[in-house]
């Protein structure tokens, strides 16, 4: 089925953020308004119909960090899993689980920063990241396809140099791996105090809570019996472990509480020191953790736009701008450091 000409144009043109303060829900079909999206897979085919049923119809192949122009969003019931989205792009379509829908935005450049840092968002699709030696001399990493800073993700930045350009390049510390890692500052864009205050905050805490469905891979988040914002989701997948001490892969069901939160966090092993092609995650945006002998927490993903499928190693994956939505709506609060807080109930089953 066709997205209705309407809704596509209205996802051009209104941003997230208006539709969810205004109270609307918002499509489940909508796209980044700047109409581009990254290939995160290491190649993802282009078909002559919205459909994988047959493979006869791969016209050629988009590759890992490829910027695409994404013409209309299509639902079709022949899709992989249970993510039904096509994106009609040049020369045919493609599947939207491995195409992150971002923009192409420079922004101004900082030069003064508080003591803790300033929490920043790469906007646009990734930024090369470099480091420093001892003596200053710039490094790339031994596999510097893998080491950039992906759209949506979001930083602590605590100064700004001279690149190796001659040109302005922000320094980010990543505290977990206690290494510094520059990038250029036209990247990133300041993310105003504005955008972090509480969402709805005149709703009791009380009458919050968040219910998530592993069948259906769906977010719901309730005031009382309201549903004020409703998203497709990807929980943890289901896979067997080695280990019986191991974290297990499958999203922990029963009754849980938002106990804390961070806006930006390093997701993985801690091994990039050691091991160039390691998985780690830069910058998770808008985590809200869950559970704590865990660490299973509601987040932002930048890798996958599989959502309807699960994909995770037990979190709840989410678009950004729904997780950061989640952030702010839920309680505590951003930045409430009071330990009798409420925390909003999450139930999943």
């Amino acid at each position: 089925m066709k997205m209705d000409r309407r809704d596509f144009l209205k996802s051009m043109g209104v941003g997230f953020s208006s539709l969810m303060l205004s109270g609307r829900k918002y499509s489940e079909n909508s796209i980044s308004p700047a109409h581009l999206g990254r290939v995160t897979a290491e190649s993802v085919s282009v078909y002559s119909e919205p459909s994988d049923k047959d493979f006869r119809n791969i016209r050629f192949q988009h590759y890992f960090n490829e910027i695409i122009h994404i013409y209309d969003v299509i639902e079709s019931e022949d899709g992989p899993g249970y993510n039904p989205f096509w994106y009609r792009v040049w020369g045919g379509y493609m599947h939207s689980a491995y195409i992150q829908p971002v923009r192409n935005q420079l922004n101004p450049i900082l030069y003064e920063f508080p003591s803790t840092g300033q929490l920043m968002e790469v906007s646009v699709p990734f930024s090369r990241v470099l480091k420093r030696d001892r003596n200053g001399v710039w490094e790339d990493w031994e596999n510097p396809e893998k080491r950039n800073l992906y759209y949506a993700s979001t930083h602590i930045v605590h100064e700004t140099v001279e690149g190796p350009d001659g040109e302005p390049w922000y320094r980010i510390h990543n505290a977990l791996l206690t290494i510094d890692y520059y990038t250029r500052a036209t990247h990133l864009r300041k993310v105003e105090d504005e955008e972090l205050k509480p969402i709805h905050s005149e709703v009791a805490p009380e009458l919050k809570r968040i219910e998530i469905s592993i069948d259906h891979q769906n977010l719901k988040a309730f005031e009382r019996d309201q549903v004020v914002l409703e998203s497709r989701v990807s929980t943890g997948q289901f896979k067997p472990l080695p280990d019986p001490s191991m974290i297990p892969w499958e999203t922990p069901k029963g009754n849980h509480e938002i106990f804390d939160k961070r806006p930006s966090v390093h997701m993985g092993e801690g091994t990039l020191r050691v091991d160039p092609d390691a998985d780690e995650y830069e910058g998770v945006p808008w985590v809200s953790y869950v559970q704590q002998r865990t660490g299973v927490a509601i987040h932002g993903t930048f890798w996958h736009n599989n959502y309807g499928a699960p994909m995770s190693h037990g979190c709840i994956n989410m678009r950004p701008e729904d997780a950061k939505w989640i952030y702010c709506w839920s309680t505590p609060y951003p930045n409430d450091k009071n330990p009798e807080a409420y925390r909003t109930p999450v139930i999943i089953y």
